[in-house]
């Protein structure tokens, strides 16, 4: 992505979100509560069945790829879908940036916001919590969990152009819980029936966490999870761009 106006739509896009103090303040916050909430309903010395993580660290990680989540696909398409209302992404063709740019300049975008998000987490879970990890522990789980963030910032630009109007907010809201509660970041996927078991493996969201789960446990990711993620991250990249043509020869 070496093309200038490609890097400009980043730095703009960035700039725009973090003025959105309404946006920030819900994308940061409302994780941290919703651990609080959902932890403070388990014991400390409670484990998560099958697996040696205690519920504290298994929702650490959950909510932290929860409001990573919330971040890139929630402001991703529904401010993509107001651009094309008012006209500006007819105005952005216009100029010299190519439709792959524009795609990847949002992907970055919204994932440049994730950090906040993330950190805040970590930061209650281990201050009020007392969850414990090593220093390596901290830095690679920030890490993951903000790359894994690209696969629904591709996502939240798929829906800005497959709805508009007044159908991308349910439309959004609906993947956005289908895929959080599925995919066992909000209850762990082992309580799950076999069967619901079974699909959940192939979500991302499940792929998403169970990055962070394995840096918990002290492993490094099962390459099966990256690679559901990067098939996911091509998948939503490429119907993206498709959908972005589309409407270009719409307008």
């Amino acid at each position: 992505m070496t093309n200038p106006f490609s890097w400009a739509l980043i730095r703009l896009e960035v700039t725009r979100t973090l003025r959105n103090k309404k946006f920030m303040f819900f994308s940061v916050l409302y994780p941290s509560m919703i651990y609080l909430l959902i932890s403070g309903t388990r014991t400390d010395a409670g484990t998560i069945p099958h697996t040696d993580l205690t519920f504290q660290a298994f929702f650490m990680v959950s909510m932290a790829s929860f409001g990573a989540l919330t971040a890139v696909l929630m402001g991703n398409s529904e401010r993509i879908a107001k651009e094309r209302e008012k006209g500006w992404v007819r105005q952005l063709r216009l100029t010299a940036l190519p439709g792959r740019g524009y795609v990847l300049a949002k992907i970055a975008g919204a994932a440049m916001v994730t950090l906040p998000c993330i950190v805040v987490v970590f930061l209650v879970a281990a201050t009020v919590k007392h969850v414990r990890l090593d220093a390596w522990q901290w830095v690679a789980l920030t890490g993951v969990i903000w790359a894994g963030s690209l696969v629904f910032a591709a996502l939240g630009v798929a829906i800005g152009y497959l709805a508009g109007g007044d159908a991308v907010r349910p439309l959004t809201m609906i993947i956005y819980f289908g895929l959080s509660i599925l995919g066992g970041l909000w209850m762990p996927s082992t309580t799950f029936p076999q069967w619901l078991q079974n699909v959940s493996e192939w979500l991302p969201t499940h792929a998403y966490a169970a990055l962070g789960q394995a840096v918990e446990m002290g492993g490094a990711p099962h390459a099966r999870d990256i690679a559901v993620l990067g098939a996911y991250f091509l998948l939503f990249t490429g119907g993206a761009a498709w959908l972005y043509r589309k409407d270009t020869l719409k307008a």
